[in-house]
């Protein structure tokens, strides 16, 4: 949520705040804005409503300024207003700041500074930054950064200028929120996340909990604010981010969504390559557990939300059934709050494509804190949860622009059966069926999926019928199950259609009260041993004359008694199916939106990444 862009350079700065925000929109906003100062005076614009908006106020302006800030808001203290849209100013228009995160003190240190004798024109917690950074100025923004951000409480990133400083932008994080700043030659930029970068460099710092850093075109200077003295200037690493600008542009997909449905193949391809020795029959992941960490663990617990929530439940099954190691799963945003009994030979595996995820980073802290070893499966090198992990495994599966996830959840379910394979090893030397079969099906995954994504026609027109629908189900059974709650999600967060996903086992407890004429119902079916069970399902669904949507593998018995249409995936091992089936599903809800004339890529109240509690 929300975005944060800044320049320090040659350059004109507008144009190059204008361009990364729209690189931003995909994480969720409601109001944008961009201040440039220039020979003393800052230029400010702001809007509720889109990045579009704002340009179109800005119109043929010409902006002189080569130092500037941006800010993409998605609304938490006071509405989506032109008002409350950042940035934020001083009393004395001196100081700008925008801001991502909570204040969780701003209305005491408000009420402090109007005794002072400031002046609000906002409802947000944001403008208190200015005004406390105001109060502490004396001729040195990073001093008085360091000194108000030692006052503040919460989860926040923060970008600030000072007209009086006129080549230097001041970046400040505390907690989780991400920011970023890229290296250039003789100019420097910031940002809350990659694509907005990727244009300039491959260069970046990643600030930490606590780090503030002071930007010009030169050079960059880091300290901490939580260190005394918090002058002190320290070495940061530079990361190389092996991303490539294209792969953040649309191309000549509608929507990144559907890139990123169709960049699923290379997606399981990347994922694998380099870490599945077949003729060897092994898993190679760098840097990882060591094989003691895996023997001695008595118990797996995964940590993750939404749709890596639904990855970690395909988890559970798998090892517990593969391995039989107890296996637990936790929404990120409970965990911490049943107060946990972690021991120090517990693994937790935490799931996020960004790395960013508030929730999941503070149930990985408050685990670690009790000694359990941390896995983080993500998508973004260098995140914050992969740099508190004590094992990382990235997903390679690039960036990922639509809100609604697609690839980085086939990328999570590639990287949960590396890591069952990677336990395999030391927990069951002698190998097992199971785990040659998947160990052996594995390499065959991308080109299946291709398959799927070649013929997209039959799901479109599916799409069309289920789009006049008011509500829908998903149901299915064993690793079915998960999938089922995976395809509802994606249907109602892109088109908006009421959805719930099902154990198929459940309908006798309440939901066949629901089902009618009117509301379909996509029955996943691809697991052999519960096909039977499934079919079941099936009838009695038909029997409360509510259309059914098979989705089955190829080459499945009992066709007579299934209704068409269907969806077929190509036949694969049953622990894998999770794979093949979910991708129909997501372009079923893609299919549906577009027929509904939804905003595919950033639907309505959602963010992309979910950087505070």
């Amino acid at each position: 949520m929300c975005g944060i862009v800044g320049y320090v350079g040659p350059r004109q700065a507008l144009s190059i705040l204008l361009q990364n925000l729209n690189l931003l929109t995909y994480r969720g906003y409601d109001s944008a804005g961009v201040v440039v100062s220039h020979n003393g005076t800052l230029y400010i614009e702001k809007t509720a409503g889109k990045v579009s908006a704002l340009e179109a106020l800005i119109g043929e302006t010409e902006v002189e300024g080569h130092v500037g800030i941006g800010h993409t808001r998605w609304a938490t203290h006071g509405p989506p207003t032109t008002l409350n849209a950042h940035p934020h100013t001083d009393c004395q228009g001196r100081i700008a700041v925008v801001h991502n995160g909570i204040i969780e003190n701003y209305y005491v240190l408000r009420q402090e500074l109007l005794s002072q004798g400031h002046k609000f024109t906002s409802e947000t917690d944001t403008e208190v930054l200015a005004h406390l950074i105001e109060a502490y100025y004396q001729g040195d923004l990073g001093a008085a950064v360091r000194r108000a951000m030692q006052r503040v409480r919460g989860a926040m990133a923060m970008v600030v200028l000072h007209s009086g400083e006129p080549d230097k932008i001041v970046a400040a994080k505390l907690d989780t929120p991400p920011l970023i700043v890229g290296l250039g030659q003789r100019e420097n930029f910031v940002a809350s996340d990659i694509p907005a970068l990727l244009k300039y460099t491959n260069k970046v710092y990643i600030l930490e909990d606590g780090e503030v850093a002071e930007i010009t075109r030169d050079g960059v200077r880091v300290s901490s604010f939580l260190e005394r003295p918090s002058r002190r200037v320290y070495q940061k690493q530079v990361t190389v981010i092996e991303w490539t600008p294209d792969m953040a542009e649309q191309g000549s997909y509608a929507h990144y969504m559907l890139k990123e449905i169709h960049e699923q193949p290379t997606t399981i391809q990347d994922t694998l390559r380099g870490r599945l020795d077949e003729p060897a029959r092994r898993v190679y992941l760098e840097n990882f557990l060591s094989p003691q960490q895996v023997q001695n663990a008595h118990r797996i617990t995964f940590v993750a939300c939404g749709t890596a929530y639904h990855a970690a439940l395909v988890a559970k099954y798998l090892f517990e059934q593969v391995l039989r190691i107890p296996t637990e799963v936790d929404v990120g945003s409970e965990y911490r709050y049943r107060y946990p009994i972690v021991e120090n030979e517990d693994i937790v595996v935490a799931i996020s494509q960004s790395g960013e995820t508030a929730d999941t980073i503070a149930s990985a802290r408050e685990a670690q804190s009790q000694g359990a070893t941390i896995v983080a499966i993500t998508n973004v090198v260098g995140s914050t949860i992969s740099r508190m992990a004590d094992a990382p495994l990235y997903i390679r599966a690039g960036p990922e622009i639509a809100v609604a996830s697609t690839k980085a959840f086939v990328g999570q379910l590639i990287g949960i059966y590396l890591l069952l394979l990677y336990f395999g090893q030391f927990r069951r030397p002698q190998g097992s069926p199971a785990l040659q079969q998947i160990l052996a099906e594995l390499p065959h995954l991308a080109a299946k999926a291709q398959r799927i994504l070649d013929d997209t026609a039959p799901i479109e027109r599916l799409a069309q019928e289920i789009s006049r629908s008011k509500a829908c189900f998903f149901i299915g059974r064993h690793l079915d199950e998960p999938i089922a709650r995976e395809g509802s999600l994606k249907l109602k967060e892109i088109s908006y259609i009421h959805s719930q996903g099902y154990a198929a086992g459940e309908l006798k407890h309440g939901t066949l009260a629901l089902m009618e004429r009117e509301t379909p119902v996509v029955a996943l079916a691809t697991q052999e041993n519960l096909y039977e069970k499934m079919l079941s399902n099936i009838q009695e669904v038909l029997a409360r004359s509510a259309p059914v949507i098979p989705l089955i593998q190829e080459h499945s018995s009992n066709l007579e008694v299934l209704p068409e249409p269907r969806i077929v995936i190509p036949r694969t091992n049953d622990y894998l199916a999770p794979v093949l089936s979910v991708i129909p599903l997501q372009l079923l809800a893609y299919y549906c939106a577009v027929a509904l004339d939804r905003d595919v890529d950033q639907p309505r109240n959602l963010a992309k990444s979910v950087t505070v509690e």
